[in-house]
């Protein structure tokens, strides 16, 4: 064997690895690059925000401006609010908004996976699921606080029905998607309609159901926070209405941007879960 060919594999594991530092560094200046035009579009929008609001070429009355939005939300964290703290205001959302976000992911992966498995399901209870769903489910907050007064129960309700059609959707047909290779496969190996369910259908119907995950928890925050609006003792929900009832324009961007913090840090927790249990796609995505 010459020795041109005996070297030929040390060249390539030579130049892997500057292959894959050189895709690695390329990932970084991008990243880099990316995060610096989010922050100077931002600083330019709020710049300009702010110079048209002092130069009154905008109602600074009605718009406000971020300098009198910062302050609203440093006079809340200091001096704490009409109601309590700030603190205990965004726990108190966030209390309610979390419990009928579990409970509407429970109750929509439960129904979207039994009806995607059971076809006689599907067809009895489908008509009516398709009328609930075209109701506007923001209409329902008053019926709730009606029914269940102002307490975290009405903001609860609300945020159940507003989480669990999309995370019901996606179940549905995440169920309706599953290989069929796979599940008869499983069948000849034994497995029964349970084991199947279980062991088959829920993995493979589980992307479909992060996917809804992103935006339903944002759709539980929405749901708490129009039943605190309507009517509630607690919540920023309830800041937003003091604020409009007073005609506090920065009040009103003020807890606006607390409820961004809150959604934008939830959206990063369920972005880290997904990324830790579908680590195998990353893997194999990558060769």
């Amino acid at each position: 064997m010459s020795p041109e060919v005996l070297s030929q594999p040390v060249v390539d594991t030579v130049k892997t690895p500057d292959r894959a530092h050189s895709r690695a560094r390329a990932a970084r200046r991008r990243r880099i690059v990316v995060t610096g035009a989010r922050v100077l579009l931002l600083v330019a929008v709020l710049g300009l925000w702010e110079v048209l609001s002092r130069a009154e070429v905008i109602d600074p009355f009605n718009f406000s401006m971020p300098s009198k939005i910062w302050d609203q939300i440093s006079t809340w964290i200091t001096h704490g609010t009409a109601v309590g703290s700030l603190g205990e205001q965004i726990w108190y959302t966030l209390h309610e908004a979390l419990l009928g976000w579990i409970i509407g992911v429970v109750a929509g992966v439960v129904f979207g996976i039994a009806l995607g498995r059971i076809t006689f399901l599907a067809d009895v209870l489908g008509p009516y699921i398709k009328v609930l769903n075209s109701i506007p489910r923001i209409v329902l907050a008053p019926i709730f606080v009606i029914w269940f007064g102002l307490g975290p129960a009405s903001k609860v309700a609300s945020a159940v029905v507003l989480v669990f059609f999309p995370v019901f959707f996606n179940a549905f047909q995440g169920a309706r998607e599953v290989d069929r290779n796979l599940v008869a496969n499983a069948r000849i190996l034994g497995a029964g309609d349970r084991r199947v369910t279980f062991q088959v259908v829920i993995p493979s119907a589980t992307s479909w159901i992060f996917t809804s995950l992103h935006v339903s928890f944002g759709f539980a925050l929405i749901g708490a926070i129009v039943g605190e609006y309507i009517g509630a003792t607690k919540g920023i929900g309830l800041l937003v209405a003091q604020s409009q009832g007073t005609f506090n324009a920065a009040g009103v961007y003020a807890a606006m941007v607390i409820l961004a913090a809150v959604a934008l840090v939830a959206e990063g927790l369920l972005t880290f879960a997904e990324r830790r249990i579908f680590r195998w796609k990353t893997s194999g995505s990558d060769h």
